[in-house]
């Protein structure tokens, strides 16, 4: 899928949802969402919501004992994402084994999209400015420890991003 594609019919409806959870106080400015936009485009090519001969889920391409574990026990996004696991109804008993099944799945994009921002939330440092490629790199780096990071595919991917949101 193209970014374009991706931002119309994935990620703006994603965002919505995720702005709708109660409680939910996180922006989703164009900081972030550039850095979404580029890590879904970096992790899951736009296109992929189970990992390509992997075990990680969702365009963020999450792992059950990695970001899902992460975001439900993380002091900043515990209480959000339950709110977000809640809203969702997919996984109402709120596990990790729960949500991480449910981000494999369309029904579940709004879910995987309120983690991925959530991750970012953990981190007590500024979002990077819009036109930092590099230190968006790091910061992409640094939150999601990509087994695989592929640097060499980030500039492409944040110029898509930042091209398909007008910044």
């Amino acid at each position: 899928m193209e970014c374009a594609e991706f931002n119309t019919e994935i990620f703006g409806p994603a965002v919505l949802w995720a702005e709708a959870v109660p409680g939910w106080r996180v922006p989703f400015d164009d900081r972030a969402n550039l850095q979404l936009l580029t890590i879904a485009g970096q992790e899951g090519d736009w296109t992929y919501r189970v990992q390509q001969g992997g075990p990680a889920h969702s365009f963020w391409q999450f792992e059950q004992g990695g970001g899902v574990k992460g975001v439900i026990n993380h002091p900043a996004s515990k209480t959000l994402v339950r709110a977000a696991m809640i809203k969702s109804g997919i996984c109402p008993l709120l596990t990790e084994q729960e949500a991480y099944a449910a981000i494999a799945i369309p029904q579940g994009d709004g879910l995987a999209c309120a983690f991925a921002r959530l991750l970012l939330w953990t981190d007590p440092a500024e979002l990077p400015d819009v036109g930092d490629v590099d230190g968006a790199w790091d910061y992409y780096q640094r939150n999601w420890r990509p087994g695989k990071p592929g640097p060499d595919r980030w500039p492409g991917n944040y110029a898509a991003a930042r091209a398909t949101l007008g910044l």
